[in-house]
């Protein structure tokens, strides 16, 4: 026997062999486990055929072998590297086979039963995921093998178990036939990554089961049947059920709902076995063109979530998982879909508990034949349709029991063919209680839901209105963006324009933004690595990282924007501008009302809290509307720009937040922000090459300001220029305009300013200048005007643009730099960043900050931290007011230096701080890899004038 016929296995399009058929997972029961989790030996070969098999065998010495922790991926822990590639696959596409460069790892763990094993029974050796192809032996004898990474496969094994000494071997191919239906845009990491379990299974234990649990929403009844394979009874004492199984009863019951994820306990016991039951009642259909529940629409608003973390990779524990899911409660995310591949069992029961609407998804994508016009695409060739088939059983027949569950997902972009209506036909007929999702069947011919990715706003408001046009069957079905938003870097912008189609248009039943995290490795020079940092000969950089939570799972900008978009009540005002009125309070939860819900009202000056109260509200049911009178404004309160901020809270903890956790808030202005005024009384006084007007101190011969006060400045001057953002920058394969290229070509990241004239006036200093760039000529003519009061100074700037400017500008206004500034306090938009169309978050109050606390930290440096709507801020000895309100940046580096970083570890702090004041910035969307901003976003060239005031801190009227 050659040694390549003793791998053939790698390259079989089979699903494995000797794995015992799928069955629905529970994570306990009386019958004993025994976690084989923890250190296990662990030697790495370079191909499938470097090593025989002999140390499979008892006895054999591995006393020299590394150790690894499992679960755990080898290569992050030191053996090997990972790889990363959106679609590519990072071997030669002739499938089904695979380099002989094909990494493989052996592992052995060696156990003894505990003392109080069962001597009777059976037992099963259970691996809930192993990357990518798994060989099998216990004390010696081969069990089988697998494929299907994130799936679980269990072997029968109590006859080979002994007291003590038992030998567990692993071999473990990175590479494989498998590898070819796993191509999912992430990190490619082999390894044992979820739990190995020993289950012993006495005689006439449970083996697989279903359990339906349906909602009859107009008799407010549930019906249970639970059928299992082993007979038994299953009693649930909260509804006084006692039934044998396969035997239907209806009885009164609370529903469940992502929004009240009501679970009755209860037990289904055979023979030999007890297994605890979490039942929620509800029921799932297409009614009227719709996905509804309990007989009500779904609006999602949910996130795609791969499992991550930065140093174990996908080998994720309950801790980290639980995070996960309340990390998602409390920014109002109602849904997930299990991008690309069901999670661990764990994630799923975590859902049913909290309550989170889940898309379960297959293990399957074939991205990658995209390359060759799908030719040679697995999922149309039959010879792999076994493998697709025991892929879609493995997932349905392990998450079955789920009440979170509510859509399964054929998989993702692995285009079309017979083995996706295959799989389709098979999970309608195994499961008709829940709905089929499948992005790539464009024709909707297996699917119960029309779903697209990263459709622009106009496409998805023609959707809305019925004007897509396409085949009968699709124009009736319910709609989701199953991606979009891609949260890539800076952003995702547009959250809100999307967020009022879906509402706007009942066919549009949400979506779910790209994704929930960023894939950062974390690693000891770089911060957080991504592709390309540890040699890949084929990657594709920081893509991923495009998620709403940093790799250390801190909330970026993007994620508490998402969270305000998405709030379950909406509080606007009334339209009128007077200190006591009206706002409209909306319940836009899907199934609760609002008593759940404490109101409360502040009543702010200048950013400062005057007075604050509670606000009654009636307990809203979905959909519900009310006009809720403010109090009168306080008597006494002291002049300035005022708001009404209105917050809906928590009245009392739930199990995913405490007590006063804000669910939801808005603002209406109760008195107008007034722009502040500087008389120009002050005359510019020329000096000793320098010319002296009110606090200011400029350059005779270039006009460039030098201090005011006691405060050096250097500049301020003209500035267009961003660090693009990824979204800047777009995606390879968009033919869309994408403007950070464009910015580029025309040399906007390069000005050159020209100095015409230094004009001293009776009352004010004014420098004329021309900023272009190199080898165009198209240029903004600029024109700075300083004036002053005497202790206050004041610079207007206007830009007139000359030649034919076809692209919108990154930014507009000036930049300076302070030789010492730590703190800032502002008054404004806050407390975090925000642009033109990622602003919903931020609110109008007093903030602050450091200047290094004001950096958001996206593992690709690029344009962040811009506070909005400024009226004044204080930083570095200098109090700057905006006439009317400006966009305020400072940093320790340049915009050069920050645009030039490909990590954080490359950005180091100087001795100035740049002070960005801005008129505007571009918006940003999300044209990572979806669309760009809303043309009404952009930041277009035309004349413009803005203002600002200087004044040294605490000098006479900066109050």
């Amino acid at each position: 026997m050659s040694l390549r016929t003793t791998t053939a296995y790698v390259e079989d399009v089979s699903p494995g062999s000797g794995a015992l058929p799928p069955r629905a997972w529970y994570a306990s029961s009386d019958a004993q486990s025994l976690s084989l989790n923890g250190s296990w030996r662990f030697r790495l070969s370079d191909t499938a055929d470097a090593e025989d098999d002999s140390f499979a065998a008892q006895g054999y010495d591995a006393g020299d072998w590394a150790q690894i922790t499992v679960p755990g991926h080898w290569v992050l822990q030191g053996h090997g590297s990972p790889v990363y590639t959106n679609h590519l696959y990072p071997f030669p596409v002739d499938p089904p086979r695979v380099p002989t460069e094909n990494p493989t790892g052996d592992h052995l763990r060696v156990f003894d039963l505990p003392a109080d094993w069962p001597a009777d029974g059976g037992a099963v050796l259970r691996f809930d995921g192993v990357e990518s192809c798994a060989r099998i032996w216990l004390n010696g004898t081969e069990l089988g093998e697998f494929k299907g990474s994130r799936l679980p496969h269990e072997y029968p094994v109590g006859h080979l178990l002994k007291t003590a000494d038992n030998v567990l071997a692993v071999r473990v191919h990175q590479w494989s036939a498998g590898s070819y239906l796993e191509d999912q845009d992430q990190w490619w990491l082999p390894g044992i990554f979820r739990d190995v379990t020993l289950l012993h299974r006495p005689a006439d234990s449970v083996r697989d089961f279903f359990v339906h649990a349906s909602y009859d929403h107009l008799s407010g009844t549930g019906t249970l049947r639970v059928d299992s394979d082993v007979a038994g009874r299953v009693t649930v004492p909260g509804l006084g059920i006692e039934v044998a199984t396969g035997e239907p009863v209806t009885v009164p019951v609370e529903p469940w709902t992502a929004e009240t994820p009501r679970l009755y306990d209860g037990v289904l016991a055979t023979g030999g076995e007890r297994v605890p039951l979490r039942i929620g009642f509800r029921t799932v259909e297409r009614s009227d063109g719709l996905i509804k529940v309990n007989g009500r629409p779904l609006l999602f608003k949910g996130v795609n979530r791969h499992e991550w973390h930065p140093e174990r990779g996908r080998a994720l524990d309950l801790d980290t998982m639980r995070e996960d899911v309340l990390l998602m409660k409390r920014h109002n995310i109602n849904a997930v879909r299990t991008s690309h591949y069901p999670p661990h069992p764990a994630f799923l029961d975590l859902c049913d508990e909290y309550g989170l609407w889940v898309i379960d998804e297959c293990d399957l994508e074939t991205h990658g034949f995209t390359e060759q016009g799908w030719r040679d695409n697995p999922v149309d060739d039959d010879r792999w349709t076994p493998a697709l088939l025991d892929r879609a059983a493995r997932m349905v027949e392990r998450d079955k029991n789920h009440p979170s569950v509510v859509i399964w997902s054929l998989g993702n972009e692995a285009g079309t063919g017979r083995g996706l209506t295959a799989m389709a036909e098979w999970v309608h007929g195994r499961d008709g209680s829940r709905l089929v999702h499948y992005e790539g069947d464009l024709d909707c011919r297996d699917t119960d839901v029309y779903s697209r990715m990263y459709a622009d706003h106009a496409e998805v408001e023609r959707i809305g209105r019925g004007l897509d046009g396409g085949p009968h069957r699709r124009r009736e079905l319910p709609f989701i963006l199953c991606e979009y938003a891609h949260a890539m870097g800076n952003g995702p912008g547009g959250l809100a324009d999307y967020q009022r189609l879906f509402e706007a248009h009942g066919r549009l039943q949400g979506g779910f933004v790209w994704e929930w995290i960023d894939h950062g490795i974390a690693h000891p020079d770089l911060g957080y690595a991504y592709g390309g940092d540890f040699g890949e000969e084929l990657h594709d950089g920081n893509f991923v990282c495009d998620g709403l939570l940093f790799p250390d799972r801190r909330p970026s900008p993007g994620l508490v924007e998402y969270k305000k978009v998405i709030e379950p009540v909406t509080i606007t005002a009334d339209g009128t501008d007077r200190a006591a009125g009206t706002v409209r309070i909306t319940n836009r939860y899907d199934f609760t009302d609002l008593s759940a819900l404490a109101f409360s009202w502040s009543y702010e000056v200048e950013g400062e809290t005057v007075d604050r109260g509670t606000l009654p509200v009636p307990a809203l049911a979905p959909g519900e509307s009310a006009e809720v009178e403010l109090p009168a404004a306080p008597a006494g309160a002291p002049a300035g720009e005022a708001w009404w901020t209105v917050r809906a809270a928590l009245a009392s903890g739930a199990s995913w937040a405490p007590r006063d956790h804000v669910v939801a808030w808005g603002q209406v202005p109760a008195s107008a922000h007034r722009v502040p005024h500087v008389a120009a009384t002050a005359r510019p006084v020329p000096g000793d090459g320098v010319i002296t007007l009110g606090p200011a101190v400029f350059d005779t011969r270039t006009g460039a300001l030098r201090t005011i006060g006691e405060v050096p400045v250097t500049g301020p001057r003209l500035d267009v220029w961003r660090a693009t953002t990824d979204n800047d920058d777009g995606a390879a394969w968009q033919s869309d305009v994408r403007y950070g290229q464009l910015w580029r070509k025309l040399g906007l990241h390069r000005m050159r300013h020209r100095l015409d004239a230094v004009e001293v006036g009776e009352d004010a200093l004014t420098v004329r200048t021309r900023v272009a760039p190199a080898a165009r000529e198209l240029g903004l003519s600029t024109v700075y005007r300083w004036s002053s009061d005497g202790d206050r100074i004041r610079l207007t700037v206007s830009t007139v643009p000359d030649g034919d400017w076809t692209v919108p500008l990154p930014r507009l206004g000036i930049r300076f730099g302070l030789s010492s500034a730590d703190r800032v306090q502002w008054y404004g938009g806050g407390p975090g960043e925000a642009y033109a169309d990622t602003r919903m978050a931020s609110a109008v109050g007093r903030w602050q900050s450091t200047v290094d606390d004001l950096q958001t930290p996206y593992v690709r440096p690029q344009e962040n931290g811009a506070r909005i709507d400024v009226r004044w801020a204080e930083l570095g000895g200098l109090r700057i007011e905006g006439d009317p309100v400006f966009c305020l940046t400072a940093r320790r580096w340049t915009t050069e230096q920050l645009d030039a970083a490909a990590h954080r570890s490359d950005l180091v702090p100087g001795d100035t701080v740049w002070v960005n004041l801005d008129h505007g910035q571009h918006g940003i969307g999300s044209q990572s890899c979806g669309p760009g901003p809303l043309a009404r976003y952009h930041l277009r060239v035309e004349p413009a004038e803005f203002s600002f005031v200087f004044s040294p801190s605490g000098a006479p009227g900066t109050g």
